[in-house]
């Protein structure tokens, strides 16, 4: 999700540590071979340790699976509190907590479905949907067809709508780093550091959140990783009664479902992928999330440019310079005294960030900081401050941001030492301030993450799987166009409809008929356009 300034400067490192390397040879050369036969050897024990867990899983996967395909799923209706209404019904899913040990501990993932509202001879089997995170609970998704989504209507028609919370999410065997209460509690100290002292207390949040993790999640941790939760779908997969999935994930829903499609190939029937992780193993995840910065404040500067454009309605600035300079303002104003005592810089971001999120948001936020201009304080801050008497809430923000540090951490080595994180983030901010340090103080958990790293899978093309549809938007702020265009070269035969010009977050999911008419007529016949498509970009909000 980053730039071409990290590109460059990770290059010279790269250059650096190989003319040191050069000019040390000489003086190396009685014991270098020596050194490197050593080197090459534990690399060797290590990729064939990674095989054979990695073949242990997937025997303890394919056990999984025929036992969910006996037990099937025991359909009742939806628990009063779910918040699923009826026609909606849920059940359970068991699968192992180690793939590896298929008959050690078993762990519940929680699953819904809406059947489809076609005829018996209209029905292609289940649609099977993750909404991204790591975190994202997908429970809501049949939901799409109680309230007439019209988007979705057609697909509604072929294919019953499930959806799950992956594992250690919400429903299924929950996982959490710290009480719920305080980590909603504000205000929080602006991710902006002023000096040493400000980075060394937030590196010591860092450390007491990951020994957060493993102390009330310790047991779940090595297990909570994008492999496994590919592993759990199939055991859905199986459960539901389907011999091969139909799949869409959004955001990293795309990436589980690359992971997916590289371990089960031939298990996928139809897969939409949308707004893509970049799969690379370069960039899972240390550089995906430094690419992220530089994506955002692309985006939250089209958003200024916007709301510049505006600026009959909105009277913020009629130039997005001035949009800026009020921006920095309204910034500095929280730092010196948090607005209603609760929201100060790192409160604000939560509220703005959303803009260059969705493009639903960029009236809302506008609109939220023009009636703070003019006066109307409140609103901005009852959006920026947590709400202490919503438990169940609270509950499950902490658990989300849980989930996403587990997931992210357990997935990928990242770097151990500050150095190389503080050397990043403040290249990066010097051009990139809107979301850098935040990003880094989310991650830096991961630097001293207390259960093994993991090497991601290695996205790839595996014999049998069909064609699939990956759709993106050029300016997306949250997973970078070049991940479409990664994962497009990954997956051989696949197509790639890009919405130019645009850059909302989960474009299956807005309306523009040339993404829409596309993705519904896959699903339905499984067609697929003779070479990728460039759309133009869906309609701009308006005031």
């Amino acid at each position: 999700m980053r730039r071409s300034t990290a590109l460059g400067a990770a290059g010279t490192l790269i250059a650096g540590t190989l003319i040191a390397g050069a000019m040390a040879a000489p003086a190396a050369n009685a014991d270098g071979g020596a050194a490197a036969r050593t080197t090459a050897s534990r690399d060797a024990a290590a990729r064939a340790t990674e095989a054979r867990t990695t073949a242990a899983a997937a025997a303890g996967v394919a056990l999984a699976a025929g036992r969910a395909a006996k037990q099937g799923i025991d359909w009742q209706d939806c628990p009063a509190d779910w918040g699923l209404e009826k026609p909606i019904q849920c059940g359970w899913v068991k699968v192992p907590l180690d793939y590896t040990k298929p008959h050690g501990k078993q762990i519940k993932i929680a699953v819904d479905r809406i059947g489809s509202t076609g005829t018996p001879a209209e029905r292609q089997g289940s649609l099977v949907y993750n909404p991204g995170g790591p975190g994202g609970s997908g429970l809501a998704f049949p939901r799409r067809v109680v309230t007439k989504n019209a988007i979705w209507a057609d697909a509604a028609k072929a294919y019953d709508f499930v959806g799950f919370d992956p594992r250690g999410v919400n429903r299924s065997a929950p996982i959490s780093c710290v009480d719920p209460q305080e980590f909603v509690k504000a205000p929080k100290a602006d991710p902006v550091p002023d000096s040493e002292a400000d980075k060394r207390a937030q590196r010591k949040l860092a450390a007491e959140y990951a020994a957060g993790c493993k102390e009330r999640s310790g047991e779940m941790l090595p297990h909570m990783t994008t492999p496994n939760t590919a592993r759990d779908l199939d055991v859905i997969r199986a459960a539901l009664g389907d011999r091969k999935l139909n799949y869409v994930g959004v955001s990293y829903g795309t990436y589980l479902g690359a992971v997916y499609g590289t371990l089960f190939p031939t298990h996928v029937r139809r897969m939409v992928v949308d707004s893509v992780v970049n799969p690379s193993r370069e960039k899972i995840w240390y550089q995906s999330n430094m690419d992220q910065d530089i994506a955002f404040e692309t985006r939250f500067q089209d958003w200024m440019k916007w709301v510049a454009a505006n600026d009959a309605t909105f009277h913020i600035g009629d130039t997005a310079a001035k949009v800026a300079q009020q921006w920095d303002a309204l910034r500095a104003a929280a730092k010196k005294a948090p607005l209603g005592g609760i929201v100060g810089p790192n409160e604000l971001l939560g509220v703005f960030q959303s803009a260059p999120y969705y493009d639903s948001a960029w009236i809302s936020t506008a609109t939220l900081w023009s009636k703070y201009l003019a006066g109307d304080t409140q609103p901005l801050i009852d959006a920026g401050s947590p709400d202490l008497t919503d438990i169940a809430g609270n509950i499950k923000s902490e658990n989300g941001n849980a989930v996403y540090t587990a997931v992210e951490c357990t997935d990928a080595k990242w770097p151990t030492d500050w150095k190389t994180w503080d050397r990043d983030s403040t290249r990066i901010h010097q051009d990139h301030p809107f979301l850098t340090w935040s990003n880094t103080w989310m991650n830096l958990p991961c630097a001293t993450w207390g259960v093994k790293q993991q090497t991601p899978v290695e996205v790839r093309t595996g014999k049998g799987l069909p064609p699939v549809l990956i759709t993106a938007s050029t300016r997306d702020a949250a997973t970078p166009y070049a991940g479409a265009v990664e994962l497009h070269k990954r997956f051989k035969g696949s197509r790639l409809i890009t919405e130019k010009d645009a850059g909302s977050h989960g474009i299956t999911n807005l309306l523009n008929p040339c993404v829409n008419d596309r993705v519904k007529a896959y699903l339905l016949t499984g067609a697929l356009d003779s070479a990728d498509v460039t759309c133009a970009p869906h309609a701009t909000p308006k005031p």
